[in-house]
């Protein structure tokens, strides 16, 4: 142990409930900084995964072709010739397209989706569906549906042509349960009747209140469309990937093609403003805790002005004596942020554990958290720019004090 080292614990330790005082600040900033960052990017995170599991990472649509602006063709399908592009409904060639999107290494599965928006009525019950007609081998490879039942069967679903499954939200305002009939309007204006054959869970509100999945060819007949499919869903193994891929795809297929981080940009900002709004709102509590580390070196250095000014005739430079108080500020940062993290930890863990009955953006029965070593290095590299800053003026100001004025007694 080095001699700076050395006293500054015995300075440290002289005055303990300064010590616990300014110790338990670093701690509880650096607890709650984890335990919220923990609980806004679970959120998100479960939302990102939700929306991934039931919609894909990414989605083609509607064809297009370029049109043309005067003498002049846009020769390039990015998303800034959009308003030069005239769009047809629905995807002619869907297998083709799928079956070369499937020798792309980032590509997991894809499953085609005929989707319409039709009336539902079960009792004296009516809302509006937002129907996906789909094929059920290839849509539970691609998403997260299989998972998703909460109640019923998918056996039931795959084997009768005339069922449906039903958002869960969607079975809750309908009154609906498993083996229950619903009716779905066409645009004809005639009511089909189908049977419920399970309901499903995404967690997302918006598609649990909405969505009813139905066989491809049933939907096809119930929407009175000239084409089997309308969009393409895909899982990738880099869901990060999905907005270089979707342009690729665009000028490959000349489809339209949306990423997730694209379709659902405006909740992901609303999730990164609530992440950044804990993160300030948390780091005030580190803050305080570094005046109060700058108020108690400064107190030590008034205290020990003489013992600084004997260590000073006795050959310690200026440096060492600013090492004696750096080394409590970093002291109190290494104790604090390793006691902080495990708090949080703890805090995070018990946060988990408490039941909440949320029926919203999102769906859960618990709170969400996130576990990312991330939210620990940055909590750790906070409390210790916080320390240091605090610990720099007490160290410089007892580097300076004069040796001989101090033990004559006079101040400084």
């Amino acid at each position: 142990m080095t001699p700076p080292l050395y006293i500054a614990l015995r300075f440290l330790t002289h005055r303990k409930r300064a010590l616990l005082l300014s110790l338990s600040g670093v701690v509880f900033g650096v607890a709650f900084f984890i335990c919220m960052q923990a609980q806004t990017q679970g959120f998100a995170k479960y939302f990102i995964d939700s929306t991934l599991g039931s919609n894909g990472a990414l989605v083609i649509r509607s064809r297009f072709e370029p049109r043309q602006v005067g003498s002049i063709v846009p020769s390039k399908t990015s998303k800034e010739n959009v308003a030069h592009r005239q769009y047809f409904e629905g995807i002619t060639d869907a297998n083709e397209i799928m079956r070369v999107s499937r020798q792309f290494s980032n590509v997991v599965a894809c499953s085609p989706v005929l989707r319409g928006t039709l009336s539902a009525r079960a009792g004296f019950e009516n809302a509006t569906v937002d129907l996906y007609g789909i094929d059920p081998a290839l849509h539970l490879q691609t998403t997260d549906l299989a998972h998703q039942i909460t109640d019923g069967s998918l056996y039931d679903f795959r084997n009768k042509p005339n069922s449906v499954i039903v958002g869960s939200r969607l079975a809750g305002l309908l009154n609906l349960e498993v083996g229950d009939t619903m009716q779905l309007l066409s645009p004809g204006g005639q009511y089909r009747r189908f049977a419920v054959a399970a309901i499903a869970r995404s967690g997302v509100g918006a598609i649990d209140s909405t969505r009813v999945y139905s066989h491809a060819r049933v939907a096809q007949t119930l929407l009175h469309t000239p084409y089997a499919t309308s969009m393409i869903i895909y899982k990738l193994r880099d869901p990060d990937r999905a907005p270089a891929l979707a342009r690729h795809f665009e000028d490959l297929f000349q489809h339209d093609a949306a990423s997730w981080q694209e379709r659902e940009e405006s909740t992901l900002h609303l999730f990164l403003t609530l992440r950044l709004s804990a993160a300030i709102t948390v780091s005030l509590v580190i803050l305080l805790a570094g005046f109060g580390i700058f108020n108690v070196l400064t107190m030590t250095v008034l205290s020990k002005m003489k013992e600084i000014a004997i260590l000073r005739s006795m050959g310690y430079r200026r440096r060492d004596i600013s090492a004696i108080f750096l080394w409590q500020g970093g002291l109190i940062a290494a104790a604090g942020s390793l006691i902080g993290c495990a708090v949080g930890a703890l805090l995070s863990w018990s946060v988990s554990k408490i039941p909440i009955h949320l029926r919203g953006l999102l769906s859960t029965d618990y709170f969400v958290v996130a576990w990312d070593w991330r939210h620990y290095f940055w909590a750790t590299m906070l409390a210790i720019v916080a320390v240091f800053i605090a610990s720099y003026v007490p160290a410089r100001r007892a580097a300076e004090l004069a040796p001989v004025v101090t033990l004559r007694g006079s101040s400084v």
